[in-house]
């Protein structure tokens, strides 16, 4: 049962790994040279460098029985959307060849609810639900859409291949971190005095990592599934971090126009004098949507978990506590 893995040393991958070992499979894990290990340290795992638009990485995952896609570039940059476009649809695309070369029997791709995109203000959607590409915003989510079309063109064509897409996790081993953990951070440095008027589906990483397993295991080919739990406001969040730690939560909202007037200046023309930006517009822009999901179907057919987010806000606390992602 050897499986290659893309992605193991971010924060979905790096529980994966994890309950891959658990479970008693063999883990293969595709590295870039410049990749930062922390998250492997100590693990059974065999590592291979590579690149996933190298026209022979067949080669690396040639003896592995299953491919769980994970890796992705996440930039909210405007700058970097040659870069998104090259590794998350250049790069599955190519992957999703090399699988088929090598005899891989079952692929799980790792997408995002990116892709599906978002319903009217307030709606939940689920995986029937998709917004017109042109209406995604910012390139990574039109980036992570057209992986997936990769995805599903290569199932129509017979290949076995599962989709998930993850909400928001929460969780330990979040190293860079993502946008949630960014939000997690900043709450624990008490750097963050108001809140903006959003919403986010939110679940434990770890059951992110058993839903891959799950869709392995029990997924239809050609399918996507939403891997996700809980609807909350960003102050509902906050308020539960303020439970969890006893630090107080921000009590005033920000109205939309102030950080979208200082993210346009900050990525517009900050960069024209050479200066790095801070804070980019697409960020901005997203964050103004309410981006609520309905998981059931994930929960019905593969029996996806759905664990308490008191747990994994108090694992994520405890976690960054510890000082492992600053290192």
């Amino acid at each position: 049962m050897r499986v290659f893995v893309t992605g193991g040393t971010g924060f979905i991958g790096a529980n994966l790994v994890r309950l891959l070992l658990q479970e008693g499979y063999t883990v293969r894990a595709l590295v870039r040279p410049s990749s930062r290990l922390d998250n492997l340290q100590g693990l059974d795992v065999e590592l291979v460098q590579g690149d996933l638009n190298d026209p022979n990485l067949w080669q690396q995952m040639l003896g592995c029985r299953y491919l769980f896609h994970v890796a992705a570039h996440y930039s909210l940059w405007q700058k970097d959307r040659e870069l998104l476009m090259r590794h998350n649809v250049l790069g599955t695309h190519n992957i999703l060849v090399a699988a088929q070369k090598a005899g891989i029997e079952r692929t799980v791709y790792t997408s995002s609810v990116a892709a599906i995109g978002v319903g009217a203000a307030g709606t939940v959607v689920d995986e029937t639900y998709q917004s017109p590409v042109e209406k995604l915003v910012g390139n990574y989510k039109k980036s992570k859409f057209l992986a997936e079309q990769e995805a599903m063109q290569a199932a129509r064509a017979g290949q076995d291949v599962v989709i998930v897409n993850p909400t928001s996790p929460i969780g330990p081993w979040d190293i860079k971190p993502t946008p949630t953990g960014e939000i997690i951070l900043r709450f624990l440095r008490r750097q963050m005095p108001f809140y903006m008027e959003t919403g986010l589906n939110f679940i434990d990483v770890r059951d992110v990592a058993k839903g891959h397993l799950l869709a392995l295991q029990k997924g239809k080919p050609g399918e996507r599934y939403i891997l996700g739990n809980q609807n909350l406001t960003l102050k509902q969040l906050l308020d539960q971090l303020a439970q969890i730690t006893g630090l107080s939560a921000p009590q005033q909202a920000l109205p939309a126009w102030l950080p979208k007037g200082v993210a346009w200046v900050d990525e517009k023309v900050l960069t024209l004098l050479g200066k790095s930006p801070s804070v980019p517009l697409d960020g901005v822009r997203m964050a103004t949507q309410t981006m609520y999901y309905d998981a059931s179907k994930a929960v019905r057919e593969l029996g996806l978990p759905q664990s308490s987010l008191s747990v994994a806000l108090q694992d994520a606390v405890d976690w960054f506590g510890s000082g492992i992602g600053d290192r």
